[in-house]
């Protein structure tokens, strides 16, 4: 119901012409003037408003005449959508987001979340930890290696009384005079070895629940027998070698391969994962209004409405594009077109016919919301406002889903906007349910109207307009278009046939079977004041004449008879010339047989001292005898 102010594409290059439209001021009108938020706007495109200048003094404080006079631009001319004809700098822009949404398709950037943010504070924790672990691991290393060193120094007495008596002075001399030092690289390797044993040992006992008391006396017999090096070197390896196999051989030790292949066989099971990697998710689907995003020429006509939205900024149309695709989701789009939510609205909000250019024509009546039941129906609290604007998307959806999204197809509509009788800017709950819905179609509904036609509007609105003007694209601006009461079907008659357009808002087009329809095409004439306008309809053959018409406003004498050709003839009334009010019946339908030739003559008198706009149209039908 309410159009938004974006800042869209710039304007058209051509320097608008000007125009004159005169709206009339009600006297007694006594309502505040608008807010922004009551501002009627339109699905989702940028709230075109007309160029609208309005004269200070002459709105706040009209003429006794009661006219306001407003220069009006030239009606807003849509770009084409149409690749191959846009400019080069409008074409690269859209390469480049279709680019950006197929990789974000890809991804699946648009139905995965974002990740949440990392704390900063927690990052550096990690590695801290880690070197901890690190540090501690070298230093009982260290001491271990220590104490390993200690024990070799200090040899036990058990081990040099094994030994035979008589060696026990060659040993003495050996070791005071020429003391043959171990090979320094085997002694490492050594002390390693015993170590890896001694841990093995230990944690293996531990498991079972032995006393590690055994462990420890195997690391003596190791270490008393590396004492014997300062005899000789080969024996040393030999009782190393020994010393080696004894604790391979015994009963724990039998019980280390288990683990080593328990702890080869997760590698394997690794690589075998590495191997075969599971193939990446093919790229996802996403719909806007039952159209892909990529992939299709329809698709480049709805990512040009969000470009043309963000001014060709293609990041910032990319933005948009993923926040409206979530937000659909989030609203639950496509489970809302299938719900039942009543249809007390539909003299508030319909859709009826079309423009001169194929437009579809949607018509806003705020004037309904003076029924206090329906006001109360919508508005009265946050529930029954949630409602009414579930319902505005679902009619908005609904009426999106008929337009014609190929290159040179119809994808916009003409929003008509009625304020007479608008309940105004007082009535806060009908401002907060404005507010709402125009973040809505502001984000998430793009250059979707053609124009924004408002009618019966008031004198204070106009004052209004003056002071928003200015925040205003040239090309919002461009698509806004007002009328007083008395201009209103006038007005209208310029975007939109006569024969499409309301009987209540000055238009032939009614509900129900009528002997016209919208194809009967209808003759519009601009009667002067204080003259008459008669309308012929000449025949030669036998026929029924059928025929309507309407004066806007009528407040004329109206008459119609047959002349005959012939000369002798006489002129038959057809229908009595009586005075129409404005009251009276809006259209007048009539019809006469013809069995000779001659003339049906309709007289239209308008003896006002205003100007007339007489709409009319007539059918033959052969005569059944």
């Amino acid at each position: 119901m309410a159009e938004v102010t974006q800042k869209p594409a710039a304007p058209a290059a051509e320097a608008p012409s000007s125009e004159e439209v005169v709206v009339e001021k009600p006297v007694t009108e006594k309502d505040p003037p608008a807010t922004l938020e009551s501002e009627p706007q339109a699905p989702g495109k940028p709230a075109p408003v007309v160029e609208e200048e309005v004269v200070a003094v002459e709105a706040e404080k009209p003429k006794e005449t009661g006219e306001v006079k407003i220069a009006q631009s030239v009606s807003f001319k849509e770009e084409t959508n149409v690749v191959g004809e846009l400019p080069e700098s409008q074409k690269k822009a859209l390469d480049e987001l279709k680019q950006l949404i197929q990789e974000a398709l890809n991804k699946h950037e648009f139905t995965t979340p974002p990740p949440p943010p990392v704390k900063e504070e927690e990052k550096p924790a990690e590695p801290e930890k880690t070197e901890e672990k690190v540090e501690e691991k070298v230093e009982v290393k260290e001491e271990e290696k220590v104490e390993v060193k200690e024990k070799q120094k200090t040899p036990d007495a058990p081990s040099t009384s094994e030994e035979p008596k008589t060696e026990e002075p060659k040993t003495t001399e050996a070791e005071t005079v020429t003391p043959p030092p171990p090979p320094p690289v085997e002694v490492k390797e050594e002390e390693k070895v015993e170590v890896k044993e001694e841990e093995k040992v230990e944690v293996k006992e531990e498991k079972k629940g032995e006393p590690p008391a055994e462990a420890v006396v195997v690391a003596e017999v190791v270490v008393a027998k590396v004492t014997t090096v300062d005899e000789d070197g080969a024996k040393t390896v030999e009782a190393i070698e020994e010393t080696v196999v004894a604790v391979s051989s015994t009963p724990p030790a039998a019980e280390e391969p288990a683990p080593a292949k328990e702890v080869d066989a997760a590698p394997t099971e690794e690589t075998k994962t590495e191997e075969t990697p599971a193939p990446p998710p093919p790229p996802e689907e996403v719909f806007i209004w039952g159209i892909p995003l990529v992939g299709d020429e329809k698709s480049d006509v709805i990512l040009l409405k969000f470009l043309r939205a963000r001014d060709f900024k293609v990041k910032d149309a990319f933005i948009m594009i993923k926040n409206t695709v979530r937000w659909r989701k989030e609203f639950g789009i496509d489970a809302l077109l299938e719900e039942d939510l009543g249809n007390e609205l539909e003299k508030a909000v319909f859709m009826h016919g079309f423009d001169k250019e194929g437009h579809p024509v949607c018509y806003n009546v705020f004037g309904a919301f003076q029924d206090k039941e329906l006001y109360q129906n919508c508005f009265a609290n946050e529930e029954k406002r949630v409602k009414f604007l579930q319902w505005r998307i679902q009619f908005l959806e609904r009426s999106i889903r008929k337009l014609d999204f190929s290159p040179n197809g119809i994808c916009t509509i003409v929003q008509v906007n009625d304020l007479k009788n608008s309940p105004g800017p007082a009535k806060r709950e009908l401002r907060q349910a404005t507010n709402q819905a125009v973040a809505l179609l502001q984000d998430n509904y793009p250059e979707f109207v053609a124009k924004q036609v408002f009618i019966n509007v008031p004198w204070w609105y106009l004052a209004f307009n003056r002071m928003i003007s200015p925040f205003l694209t040239q090309r919002t601006k461009s698509k806004f278009v007002f009328a007083g009461p008395s201009k209103s079907a006038e007005t209208l008659f310029r975007y939109i046939a006569p024969e499409q357009v309301p009987v209540q808002y000055g238009g032939l087009s009614r509900e129900g079977e009528q002997e016209f329809t919208v194809a009967d095409s209808a003759t519009e004439v601009i009667i002067k004041p204080t003259t008459k306008h008669t309308v012929e309809f000449s025949f030669s053959e036998r026929c029924l004449l059928v025929w309507e018409l309407r004066v806007v406003g009528w407040d004329v004498s109206y008459g119609a008879e047959f002349v005959p050709s012939a000369e002798d003839g006489y002129t038959v009334i057809v229908s009595k010339t009586r005075k129409v009010s404005p009251t009276d019946e809006p259209i007048i339908c009539d019809s006469f047989k013809i069995s000779e030739s001659g003339k049906v003559v309709l007289t239209i008198d308008n003896q006002t001292s205003k100007k007339k706009k007489l709409l009319y149209r007539s059918k033959t039908k052969p005569l059944s005898d």
